[in-house]
């Protein structure tokens, strides 16, 4: 039977052709290479195309992103099967690839959203609708159409993955291509929808004069606790949900999860963890802009409002998707000499210091390089598309062309995949109950709470100290 793409990442063996860091150098400078003439071509405002309205461009950016997703991780590649796989070279392979996922890219939002549902079903999908109400200008008719849209995106890049991550494509796994992932495509889709309606149809019936309370819950029922209208009070949780999905996948290897013994139970916590921990994530976040910048005042605009401050909870979130992806694509998930969560709190320490730099960073520098507005909060400002655009060049980079040119794809022997598994499950193994473990664990616990409590000192004094705007 033909398994076409299905673990052919976990059973390709990437062979560096020089010595570390150059080859993570080498993939790093190329791939800014093309992000920055990519995003020059389609998002830059000062560019060709512009696509960076903020909205047009944030939805090409996301729906592209979960393209990859369907391509690789819910579809194994199909139809292109196992051998044109490993025998094509990186380049093909990557132009072909790659041009298949725009052109669904295309289809989905011009065919799907913009014609099926904006003439059939929710005006709010089609600019052309969207004008014919009084007051709604052009502009801001594409704007609201694409907000809509890429707020669907938002969930299904949290939700399509986790099916894969938590629930381990279950009860589709043993089920042959394209049957698995049109049985997982059509459930994530489903739930999608659901979580949209719950989450995001609300905010979109509050951008219209008069509220469009006969066809949504108007005021929203989270103003009650999130203290705003706005649906970036979901945006932020669901943004924080996509990024811990991520981190289990990548740099945590599914731990703690995959020490569950029992299947249903381990699929099941793993499922529902990644949303805990998102939660803890989302109002760590709100509450470090409190200390940083003070209360949110609800009335205020920009930077004190609390629908700005909810968005910005995903903004921050992404920035530590980038170099924990950075770590397991380039870095071989460095680092790997120790035990496995020690080796897991290394990278997650990194990660973090390195998502501070690259936070500082990008604020000091996005308005020369990228075209965006100067500041934090300026509605030009909009961190999540120029990552989640960085991000999409490193997946078709890793996934589509093996990551060349400087490492070479070579197919592990059933011999090298058989050992990996052994290794895996000793390494599981030996995550077992001792009095070591539980002094680890305390000892662990116990730096977590002075850290937390380092981190609320420390915050108010960086923010009065250091200046990342001038």
């Amino acid at each position: 039977m033909e398994r076409y793409g299905e673990n052919y990442l976990e059973e390709r063996k990437l062979v560096k052709r020089w010595p570390q860091p150059i080859p993570a150098i080498v993939a790093l400078v190329l791939t800014l290479v093309v992000f920055y003439g990519t995003w020059w071509i389609f998002q830059d405002p000062r560019g060709l195309m512009r696509m960076y309205t903020p909205y047009v461009g944030y939805m090409y950016t996301r729906w592209w992103l979960i393209m990859l997703i369907w391509m690789v991780y819910i579809f194994n590649y199909w139809p292109f099967k196992r051998a044109w796989l490993e025998n094509t070279h990186p380049v093909i392979k990557g132009t072909v690839l790659t041009g298949i996922s725009v052109l669904i890219l295309w289809v989905l939002i011009k065919g799907f959203f913009e014609y099926l549902l904006g003439n059939y079903a929710l005006a709010y999908f089609n600019p052309e609708q969207l004008t014919k109400l009084p007051g709604i200008t052009e502009f801001f008719a594409v704007e609201y159409a694409s907000l809509a849209c890429l707020m669907f995106a938002a969930i299904a890049s949290w939700l399509s993955p986790a099916w894969i991550v938590a629930l381990e494509e279950v009860p589709w796994k043993g089920m042959p291509q394209p049957g698995k992932g049109v049985s997982i495509l059509v459930v994530t889709f489903f739930l999608s929808t659901v979580v949209y309606f719950m989450t995001m149809h609300s905010h979109m019936g509050i951008l219209y004069y008069p509220w469009q309370y006969f066809t949504s819950i108007t005021p929203p029922y989270w103003e009650r606790f999130a203290n705003t209208v706005s649906g970036n009070f979901h945006v932020a949780w669901i943004m924080c949900c996509t990024v811990t999905v991520w981190l289990v996948e990548t740099i945590w290897e599914r731990m703690p999860f995959k020490l569950i013994r029992t299947n249903w139970l381990r699929r099941i916590t793993a499922f529902f963890g990644i949303i805990a921990i998102a939660w803890a994530m989302h109002f760590f976040l709100f509450f470090a802009q409190e200390l940083t910048w003070g209360p949110a005042i609800r009335g205020t605009r920009l930077i004190n409002a609390p629908d700005w401050r909810w968005l910005h909870v995903g903004e921050m979130a992404v920035f530590f998707l980038v170099p924990a992806l950075f770590l397991n694509f380039y870095c071989g998930n460095w680092p790997r000499r120790f035990s496995l969560p020690v080796n897991i709190l290394v990278r997650t320490l990194i990660t973090l210091a390195a998502a501070v730099v690259l936070y500082v960073f990008y604020y000091k520098t996005s308005h020369d390089f990228l075209g965006t507005q100067k500041g934090f909060m300026h509605e030009q400002q909009f961190p999540m598309i120029p990552t989640i655009w960085l991000i999409n060049i490193w997946l078709v980079h890793h996934w589509f062309m093996d990551n060349w040119p400087a490492w070479k794809m070579v197919p592990k022997t059933a011999a090298e995949i058989a050992a990996d598994h052994a290794a895996e499950k000793a390494q599981i193994e030996s995550v077992r109950w001792s009095p070591a473990l539980g002094w680890g664990l305390g000892t662990g616990l116990a730096c977590g709470v002075a850290v937390y409590f380092l981190v609320l000192t420390a915050l108010p004094w960086v923010s009065k100290t250091f200046t990342i705007i001038k």
